[in-house]
């Protein structure tokens, strides 16, 4: 029976290449992820690694030193001098850092992605050995700075250059005195790293005398423990921690690999959709291998093979060709995993180097994955075949399915799809977000289970719909529709792989263009501001830039968002400070309770889900411990329903302002005298030094933005799931071309009374286009449907109140015209097989 099954495998090699392929890209997509995020997340460890061989033990401020007022971090001068002097240090190194954009030569931002300043700390040498010098000397003033050579090299920028940098929005004119080397892996990845001398770093990033972090490097023979143990004893009693060097290569290592593996968990979740894809396919290729093969196995039967016999042989062939198709979708595998890494290089969106890592892991999922799957999907049609009588098998008895087996079939199916239908619409209904999602999952898994069982039954009469078309191309048409429903089956395994695709697209679709308008609406009914002025990077603003936007004379009303960490009550809660003497002229806010008014003294604004969770009401008085430690009251003036750009508690700047030792904007709004015009904002950039590091978008350009990351987001979507359209045409390809074996004596005598090559030709193209736009046609169906249903989730968010399922026509007969083209260029092969037939041997084909 071994051999028997080998021989099989050799005898139908033709046949079963589309299956191979099918499996082949499924296995390679998956082989291809895991090497490219095993590459990625290598070299990303490797350099994390390498940053840490210096730092043995690290005093970093604590989490809660920023959010909890009054508290300083500690880590100055003395505490660097303490640390140094440690038995068991060898030396301490201060660190402080920040957000610093560089400008390049014609003012654009350098970098695709982190772009900071640090200090240069000199050692007993005078020479800082984590940036060592290529050109030029280290920066010695408050007007000097030195930068990475990748970024230098980039912008063509040479010693001695003037560059106009930002650090927290005003433009600075620096002198670069230097360009040195680093292994930093944010560098290598694209971004930019800039170096001030350290009272100057402490200036711009800090404040004088005050670290980000400060790095003690152990004396030989000391271990990173007993360091950290030493250290503890010299750390101030709250604001700082210590941690060893290995615990934070190791940290950021994990952290590094949650990241990778995020992302590889999506890209595996397309994968697996590719491979489900693939199972219809080889389901498909199994079961019309058994039918053609029907007489030989019931004459196996008749001289003594067992019904476990003929099953294992059909396995062992599937086992044969999943072997095949896991060993060549492993090494596709590899070179998708390269061209990512290429293509991630070619987009700037640059990564440390490192070796390209194929693991034993990668190797052995990927022969796994194409074996396992090719087998399952094998097992049914092989045990239909052994359950044939073989003298019912000889007579062709089995050909077609009982009207009992039908009956049964289509009753199961209409009782999932309709209980699944019943499940989604109670799960609209219901008010707990846990139990909504997951009776909503439940209800999407068994209407989609449904459909697939109902989709024989379904074939007939949408197929049917197409008749009055296809009559138009004659008796080509009318043979094309009769082919189509001839063996339901096989026709609606064909459309599932299709289905799949063409649903998970079109759902996608509709939950993102509805998402994306329910924001827009957000965002433009909340403002009245004409313009929106943010770091290009959302790091804090300096208020210097609130000041010249409301010194300018094309502005009539400005106010800047400030954010101070507060406590209120146990919690902490973050105040938002705004100009009340203009805030009403630049917002629009719907007030569930009280109103706007005039916003001064004690008086606050609370967004509706705050005051919803602590039951809070217009004229509640709120106990505040300010930032600075200072203790306040404030009374609820109105409730507002938060949005995209207001949120939270909500006072005049006049209040807050005094409690605030470094004042930063998130944003400042702008209303101008002629509203949004190109003349307005090249006036507020002209009052701004065209600063690169700074955006200002009017709502218009709020929106684009919006669109832009889901339209971003939407491409890659589609271009994951182009492998599962990929897939679904081989099976298209893979069903007529069988078919058309399967048919060559009824080609024959088609033939021979008259049908010319051209009109079989048209036959194999109209039945493969009737195919596939039924398999698109429910698709779409069901992509629409569970969009909705997912719709009437995210509307009962407080987030996305504004939420409407809105169905993108364009891109829906994008999609149907897509499925037409799929059936067309799937029918171009097995088309021109047919019509190439010798019509005398295919009258005498078995």
């Amino acid at each position: 029976m071994f051999r028997t099954a080998l021989r099989n495998v050799l005898a139908h090699k033709a046949r079963l290449l589309m299956t191979v392929l099918a499996v082949m890209l499924g296995v390679a997509f998956v082989s291809g992820t895991l090497v490219f995020t095993s590459t990625i997340s290598n070299a990303y460890q490797a350099s994390s690694r390498k940053g840490f061989d210096n730092v043995d033990v690290a005093i970093q401020r604590s989490d809660n030193t920023h959010s909890t007022p009054g508290v300083r971090s500690g880590l100055d001068q003395k505490l660097l001098d303490k640390a140094a002097h440690l038995p068991g240090a060898s030396s301490a190194t201060g660190t402080v850092s920040g957000f610093t954009a560089i400008a390049d030569k014609s003012g654009k931002l350098i970098g695709n992605g982190t772009t900071s300043g640090s200090n240069y700390f000199p050692g007993p040498g005078g020479t800082d050995a984590r940036y060592p010098m290529r050109d030029g000397t280290a920066p010695k003033g408050p007007h000097e700075f030195a930068l990475d050579a990748h970024s230098a090299d980039r912008a063509d920028y040479k010693v001695g250059d003037t560059v106009r940098i930002s650090v927290d929005g005003p433009v600075r004119e620096q002198k670069l005195t230097g360009i040195f080397t680093t292994d930093d892996g944010a560098v290598t990845a694209g971004g930019t790293l800039a170096l001030f001398d350290t009272a100057s770093a402490q200036k711009l990033f800090a404040a004088p005398g005050e670290f980000s972090e400060i790095d003690i490097k152990a004396a030989p023979g000391t271990s990173q423990t007993s360091l950290k143990d030493a250290v503890a004893k010299v750390l101030p009693k709250q604001g700082a921690t210590a941690t060893t060097g290995r615990e934070l290569a190791d940290e950021q290592a994990k952290s590094i690999a949650e990241t990778t593996g995020g992302m590889k968990n999506v890209l595996l979740a397309f994968a697996g959709i590719a491979l489900f894809v693939g199972v219809f396919i080889i389901a498909n290729t199994f079961t019309m291998l058994v039918a053609q093969r029907t007489k030989e196995l019931a004459l196996m039967r008749a001289v003594g093979a067992s019904r476990r016999q003929i099953t294992r042989s059909v396995l062992i062939e599937a086992l044969v060709v999943g072997t095949v198709a896991g060993a060549t979708g492993l090494l596709a595998g590899v070179g998708i995993g390269a061209g990512l890494r290429a293509l991630m290089d070619a987009t700037g969106a640059k990564a440390p180097e490192g070796p390209l890592v194929v693991s034993p892991s990668t190797i052995l999922i990927s022969v796994l994955v194409g074996t396992v799957v090719t087998v399952l999907a094998a097992w049914l049609p092989g045990r239909r075949a052994a359950k044939i009588p073989p003298v019912a098998a000889m007579n062709s008895v089995h050909a077609s399915a009982t009207t009992k087996s039908l009956v049964v079939r289509n009753t199961i199916g209409a009782l999932l799809a309709g209980a699944g239908t019943a499940t989604v619409l109670v799960a609209t209904g219901i008010s707990d977000d846990k139990a909504s999602k997951a009776t909503m999952a439940i209800g999407m898994t068994l209407v989609l289970i449904g459909v697939f069982v109902l989709t024989p039954l379904l074939s007939r009469p949408l197929i049917a719909l197409a008749a009055p078309v296809l009559r138009l191309f004659g008796i080509s048409g009318v043979l094309a529709r009769q082919n189509a429903v001839r063996n339901p089956r096989r026709t609606a395994a064909t459309a599932s792989a299709l289905m799949i695709g063409l649903m998970l697209i079109t759902g996608m679709t509709v939950v993102a263009s509805s998402t994306q308008q329910a924001i827009d609406k957000m965002a433009a009914s909340s403002l009245k501001a004409d313009y929106m002025v943010t770091m290009a990077s959302r790091t804090p603003l300096s208020p210097d830039i609130a000041n010249k936007l409301a010194s300018t004379d094309e502005v009539t009303a400005s106010s800047p968002l400030r954010n101070s960490p507060a406590q209120i009550g146990t919690d902490t809660k973050y105040l938002t400070g705004v100009n009340g003497k203009d805030f009403d002229k630049l917002t629009q806010l719907d007030f569930t309770e009280g109103a706007l008014g005039t916003l001064n003294g004690n008086r606050a604004l609370v967004d509706n889900t705050t005051a919803k969770e602590k039951g809070w009401h217009t004229g509640s008085r709120l106990p505040v411990t300010f930032e600075d430690g200072k203790q306040g009251t404030l009374t609820i003036g109105g409730i507002y329903k938060s949005n995209e750009v207001i949120r939270g508690i909500v006072l005049d700047n006049t209040t807050l302002a005094p409690h605030q030792k470094h004042a930063t904007d998130t944003q400042v709004l702008v209303k101008t005298k002629h509203g949004a015009t190109a003349e307005a904002k090249d006036a507020l950039a002209d009052a701004l030094g065209k600063n690169p590091a700074i955006t200002i978008q009017d709502k218009k350009d709020v929106s684009d933005n919006i669109s832009m990351v889901i339209t971003l987001l939407l491409n890659v979507l589609y271009g994951l799931l182009a492998m599962t359209v990929i897939v679904a045409v081989l099976g298209v390809i893979n069903t007529l071309a069988m078919s058309v074996f399967e048919r060559s004596q009824e080609i024959g005598m088609l033939r021979a009374i008259g049908l010319d090559r051209r009109g079989i030709k048209q036959m194999v193209r109209l039945e493969s286009l009737v195919i596939s736009l039924f398999g698109g046609v429910l698709g779409i169906g069901l992509g629409v449907f569970f969009a909705w249903a997912a719709g009437e989730l995210i509307k009962a968010m407080p987030q996305l109140p504004t939420y409407e399922t809105i169905l993108p026509w364009g891109r829906i007969g994008v999609f149907l015209t897509v499925a037409a083209l799929v059936g067309v260029l799937a029918a171009l092969w097995p088309a021109r097989r047919a019509a190439k037939l010798n019509m005398l041997q295919a009258i005498k084909a078995e």
